[in-house]
C-alpha cells in the first residue's frame, strides 16, 4: 500500500505542451516540464515516503501547518517552537533522511538549467503535501546557508493558484495558476521574493487522487 494513497497505474492526464512562462526577471514557470519524468518521479519519491512519512509541523509562534511534509537530501528543513531548520537528521526517527533519488536530483538540476541557472546543486528537497483547504502563508525562503542558488518547485496533482509577491509581504502578488507537471524556478534577483499557495481546491487528480505534493528543491549547506 503506498503511504500516500499514490495510484501509479492509474488512468493519465491530457500532457500540456511544454512552455516557458517569464513571471519576473529570474523567475518562471516551466509548463509541464515534470510529465516526461513522472513515472520514475513517483516511483522514487513512493521510496522516499515509506522512510519518512509524511507529518504535520508546528510553526515557532505554535501554529499547526496546514500541509503536511517530509524531506529527503543531505538537509531536511524542518519547524518547531524553537524556530525554523534544516537537520541532517529526521527528529521523528532520529537516523538520516533518506538520500535524495537520482530522478530528483537530474530533473531539479535539468528545470534550473532551462530557467538559465547552470550550476544548480540541492542538497536538499522539501516535501509537501496539500489536500483541500491546504494552503501555505507568504513567506521567504531564507533558511538557506547561500541564496546563491535558486529555487526549484515541482508542482504535481490537483491545481494550485501560486502567490509570487515582491520584496515585502504587503507587496501585491501575483496569482499564477499551476498544473500537474509545471516547475517553477526562481532566484537571482527574485531570490528573495515573497511566495505562497492559495487553498487548494476540492478535486480528484486521475494519478494522484484528492492532493497536491510539491517538491522543493534547495541547497542548503
Amino acid at each position: 500500500m503506498s503511504p500516500f494513497n499514490l495510484d501509479l497505474f492509474g488512468d493519465t492526464e491530457p500532457e500540456q505542451p511544454p512552455r516557458r512562462e517569464q513571471i519576473g526577471a529570474q523567475a518562471c514557470v516551466l509548463r509541464g516540464f515534470a510529465l516526461p519524468w513522472l513515472e520514475s518521479l513517483l516511483t522514487a519519491l513512493e521510496g522516499v515516503l515509506t522512510v519518512a512519512p509524511f507529518r504535520q509541523m508546528v510553526t515557532p509562534g505554535g501554529f499547526t501547518m496546514s500541509v503536511t511534509l517530509s524531506s529527503c537530501g543531505a538537509l531536511g528543513w524542518t519547524t518547531d517552537r524553537s524556530g525554523y531548520k534544516y537537520t541532517h537528521n529526521d527528529p521523528q526517527t532520529g537516523q538520516p533522511w533518506p538520500r535524495m533519488p537520482d530522478v530528483f536530483f537530474e530533473l531539479a538540476q535539468a528545470a534550473a538549467r532551462e530557467a538559465g541557472f547552470a550550476d544548480f546543486v540541492p542538497d536538499s528537497c522539501l516535501i509537501n503535501r496539500y489536500v483541500p483547504g491546504a494552503k501555505m502563508s507568504l513567506h521567504q525562503d531564507k533558511d538557506e546557508g547561500s541564496y546563491a542558488a535558486p529555487i526549484v518547485s515541482v508542482s504535481l496533482g490537483l491545481p494550485a493558484t501560486f502567490l509570487f509577491g515582491g520584496f515585502e509581504r504587503s507587496d501585491k502578488s501575483q496569482r499564477v495558476p499551476l498544473l500537474h507537471g509545471d516547475i517553477v524556478v526562481w532566484g537571482g534577483v527574485d531570490r528573495l521574493r515573497y511566495h505562497g499557495v492559495l487553498p487548494i481546491k476540492d478535486g480528484h487528480h486521475p494519478r494522484l487522487g484528492e492532493q497536491r505534493i510539491n517538491l522543493t528543491f534547495r541547497t542548503a549547506g
